[in-house]
């Protein structure tokens, strides 16, 4: 049975693309995803049988026999005031650790966005470059035998980005939430042995700005324990009453303190285009920033100084050298791992994608940094998406989302219907197919 069947109109393509922040999910051939959730999963234990599917989540999950779970999953349900909700997460390094969890998500996806009936949509979805054989066939053997799709494919996350810029060669580099990686893709393979990560990435920030607010005691007060407040002068402290709430966990209490962290990440932070000096940032512009208690003040010189950590690791307390690479270190050990007579073609297309790649002066850095490290007889271009200069602070759909726009593209053509791992190919070779059809 060829794949060929599933290129038609009538029948559109699903795409996923399950990162450690957010999932991202739709039809092939559409421009951005219907659905964009956190990745981050609430679990609820079940007193009873009605209690169990409410605020229209999927049926729980029952553990060791005994104790009913039910999973707490989108934007509107996990920043939901709830007793005794823990938070966790699906996946480990990129790789998916907990699969009742991510089954949870995928049904969640089917039922509130996608709306339709799993057995009708071949599926295309996203993997990390270092997703092990034995998670790939996992993955393969739940999506054919749980949700009985008629069409599967893998596909490294690093292809499909630099597919989504047009691109079947260049250097990819990733600064997500959990880590930043470069993986080398030459003709739309992954040259594996030069994969490169370090853990620098838009949570490492996040620390970054918490101990920055823990130093200067200023207190983190999440809009949710707001009752009432009263604007104040700058730099006054807070005049504000605290609501009474349940017992929530300390889980869910980091989750909403690290989104409004996350807030002032976007609104404030920048990243200088030369090496941080105090003296020089100093000059720089400052940023007023007003948190939900209605304490408020300017901030100068740290908005340059915690962003620098990416770019110079030396600033970090008690960093490890061997494992925290800078942006620019990642991206030239990367090249260095690769064939010499490549390397010219990966500094020409260095593809920058990821949301913690979307820090004002980010991608301008990036470049300076590597001018000065990569050879003289080397061209460098980096290729990104760019928002506006009025929109600096908000987000790029194209960096956000480019593997799954990659993928959405990928699906769609004509000439990748061949390709398709078909059902009954599933049911021919079983599980370890995907390691024939999916490099």
């Amino acid at each position: 049975m060829s794949g060929g069947v599933y290129g038609g109109d009538e029948v559109g393509a699903l795409v996923y693309d399950i990162g450690s922040f957010s999932v991202r999910g739709g039809y092939a051939g559409e421009d951005s995803p219907k659905a964009e959730f956190p990745t981050t999963v609430g679990m609820v234990e079940c007193k009873d049988e009605e209690s169990m599917d409410v605020d229209g989540q999927s049926q729980p999950v029952i553990r060791d026999g005994t104790a009913k779970k039910r999973y707490v999953i989108d934007t509107p349900y996990l920043t939901f005031v709830r007793e005794g909700m823990e938070l966790g997460t699906p996946l480990k390094d990129g790789m998916i650790e907990d699969w009742d969890m991510f089954q949870g998500i995928l049904d969640h996806a089917y039922k509130k966005y996608i709306k339709s009936d799993s057995t009708l949509h071949p599926v295309l979805m996203a993997e990390p470059a270092w997703n092990t054989r034995q998670k790939r066939e996992k993955l393969t053997e739940l999506m054919f035998e749980h949700y009985s799709i008629p069409a599967f494919f893998l596909c490294k996350s690093a292809v499909l980005s630099a597919f989504a810029n047009g691109r079947a060669t260049g250097l990819v580099i990733d600064s997500g939430a959990t880590h930043t990686t470069a993986v080398p893709v030459y003709e739309g393979y992954v040259n594996q042995s030069a994969i490169v990560k370090s853990p620098l990435g838009g949570d490492f920030i996040t620390m970054q700005c918490k101990e920055f607010f823990d130093d200067e005691k200023i207190e983190i007060v999440p809009s949710y324990m707001i009752a009432s407040k009263e604007t104040v002068k700058e730099n006054a402290p807070p005049n504000f009453k605290k609501k009474e709430l349940p017992n929530v966990t300390r889980s869910w209490q980091n989750y909403m303190a690290k989104q409004l962290i996350q807030d002032f990440q976007a609104a404030t932070l920048q990243v200088s285009d030369t090496p941080y000096e105090e003296e020089a940032a100093e000059q720089m512009p400052t940023e007023i920033y007003e948190f939900p208690n209605g304490y408020h003040r300017e901030f100068g010189v740290e908005r340059y100084r915690i962003p620098e950590t990416l770019f110079d690791t030396s600033l970090v307390k008690g960093a490890d050298g061997n494992s925290m690479l800078s942006m620019s270190h990642v991206v030239t050990t990367s090249v260095g791992l690769c064939d010499v007579d490549i390397r010219g073609a990966l500094y020409s297309n260095v593809i920058v994608t990821g949301g913690n790649s979307l820090l004002r002066g980010f991608t301008d850095r990036l470049h300076k940094d590597l001018q000065g490290k990569i050879p003289p007889n080397m061209k460098l271009k980096l290729i990104y998406s760019s928002s506006n200069s009025s929109e600096k602070r908000f987000s790029s759909t194209e960096r956000r989302f480019s593997s799954w726009i990659g993928g959405s593209i990928l699906a769609s053509l004509g000439t990748f219907q061949q390709m398709w791992i078909s059902k009954q190919e599933y049911e021919e070779q079983g599980k370890t197919v995907v390691d024939k059809k999916c490099p």
